[in-house]
């Protein structure tokens, strides 16, 4: 018989349950979704820009972020972000194992309310069971047709809200409705709305399984003191293993000198897990430390007045009854770049100029020799005001003796707030007073007419042909 190398899907039921890790992860979801569809919604105040806290303004090439306005050339801050992320879910996986995935990760958030919906509407676990599996009848259809619709009505809400981060939040949806948004916008929106509904609607622990490389890569972070969602297997199963309350198996104790272990194998750590596994099994790359199992199997010890803490958080080490160290070299490791990585970041941030100038010298032709004899050299300047008010500049020139600094009309440069200007500067001096040795110099922009100064220096190079500087430095 030939190997089979696929497995339909298994779907998946999850049951509902109560406990303090279903309490945090509602919590923190709750705090997720607020942020997630109110934020686009926040107006702040500011002097010049729109009113709104977080906008993404890409015709504007400047992203806002309440106070902090982030330009084009500031891209490099993405990529510290990145490292921050990346770092901390190092650091965090090496301490906690994966539990963001369980508590954190946008496919968990939106799945949970996808399964509150079809709870909501279809039923507790054996309900949607025995609907699933039962022929189709108006009812049905009405059960299916109602949980579809509020799943694409959610996801459509989901990709609007992204959406609304990129324009003008009570415009760009009065467009949208009215059929004169941008193409882009509508496009954004449905295809964030049917990746929602097919990732959290449909597919859920399949992405978790088999598409997200973070449950492939997570044993290369964990280590035998990392902390993982674990089924205490000396007490659950003893010598004997698990069997029912029976007489004389009723308490703890009694199934202690029975050598029979405390798990009553009522399946319900089971049935609460989002990816269907039994982690009565071991630790399996398809746990995602949601914790629910932890907070099922204390609801059931607790009715039947045994100890908790059959299925807790623990480590490898702690179960094998040896001492944990939480921070060892590797994530002492994590934690020092994390930190490292934010600091710089900070400090970037902090201590960015609200004045920028870039400066390129105009290479066709590198220079020109004028009629007077002297040389002269063409710079495209290019003046960014990153502030919320017009400031007037003057730039002038330093480290070169008896230069000439010539930018046509402008003796001064107005620049308006959150705008840039280019212009283009002349330079020209004699070739006497060049040497081969002394050809750099510095562009000098200062504001004027303002309390608050601001200075750029930005270094360049004066080309004199090499014919003119031999004549020089050879005396002749």
């Amino acid at each position: 018989m030939p190997e089979v190398l696929f497995q339909e899907r298994i779907e998946i039921f999850p049951r509902s349950v109560k406990g303090r890790y279903r309490s945090i992860k509602t919590g923190i979801l709750l705090l997720a979704y607020s942020v997630y569809f109110l934020l686009p919604w926040l107006r702040w105040t500011r002097e010049v820009g729109p009113e709104q806290a977080v906008l993404f303004d890409l015709d504007g090439r400047r992203f806002y972020i309440f106070d902090l306005v982030v330009y084009a050339q500031d891209i490099f801050w993405l990529a510290g972000l990145l490292l921050i992320g990346a770092f901390l879910l190092f650091f965090v996986t090496g301490l906690a194992g994966r539990v963001f995935c369980g508590y954190f990760c946008f496919q968990t958030l939106w799945t949970d309310v996808f399964v509150f919906i079809e709870r909501l509407v279809q039923g507790e676990r054996n309900a949607r069971i025995k609907l699933s599996q039962s022929d189709w009848t108006n009812e049905k259809i009405i059960k299916i047709g109602t949980t579809h619709f509020l799943w694409l009505l959610v996801a459509l809400l989901t990709g609007l809200s992204f959406t609304l981060y990129w324009g003008n939040a009570p415009d760009l949806i009065v467009q949208i409705f009215t059929g004169k948004a941008p193409f882009a916008a509508y496009a954004t929106t449905l295809f964030l709305a049917m990746t929602t509904y097919v990732m959290a609607g449909m597919a859920r622990e399949q992405v978790c399984t088999y598409m997200c490389p973070y449950a492939r890569f997570q044993a290369v972070m964990f280590d035998s003191d990392t902390l993982i969602v674990a089924y205490d297997e000396k007490r659950g199963e003893r010598e004997k293993g698990r069997l029912k309350p029976a007489k004389g198996l009723m308490t703890s104790a009694e199934r202690d000198n029975a050598e029979v272990g405390d798990c009553i194998d009522c399946g319900y750590c089971v049935q609460v897990c989002p990816t269907g596994i039994d982690i009565r099994n071991g630790m399996q790359y398809q746990c995602t430390s949601c914790a629910l199992c932890i907070d099922a199997c204390n609801k059931i010890m607790t009715s039947i007045k045994f100890p908790t803490g059959l299925i807790k958080y623990s480590s490898q080490h702690e179960l094998e009854g040896k001492a944990t160290k939480r921070f060892n070299v590797k994530n002492i490791g994590y934690a020092i770049s994390l930190l490292a990585t934010i600091i710089l970041l900070v400090w970037s941030v902090a201590t960015r100029s609200d004045l920028e100038m870039l400066v390129r010298q105009i290479r066709q032709p590198l220079s020109v020799t004028l009629s007077d004899g002297r040389v002269q050299n063409r710079y495209d300047i290019k003046i960014n005001n990153k502030t919320s008010r017009p400031y007037t500049y003057r730039i002038r020139i330093e480290g070169l003796k008896n230069v000439e600094l010539d930018m046509g009309k402008f003796s001064e440069i107005h620049v308006a707030a959150e705008h840039s200007v280019k212009l283009i500067a002349k330079v020209r001096m004699s070739p006497a007073d060049v040497s081969k040795s002394n050809t750099r110099f510095n562009f000098v922009i200062n504001s004027i007419g303002s309390k608050i100064k601001q200075k750029v220096i930005q270094k360049n190079v004066f080309y004199i042909p090499e014919k003119q500087l031999i004549y020089k430095d050879n005396g002749k």
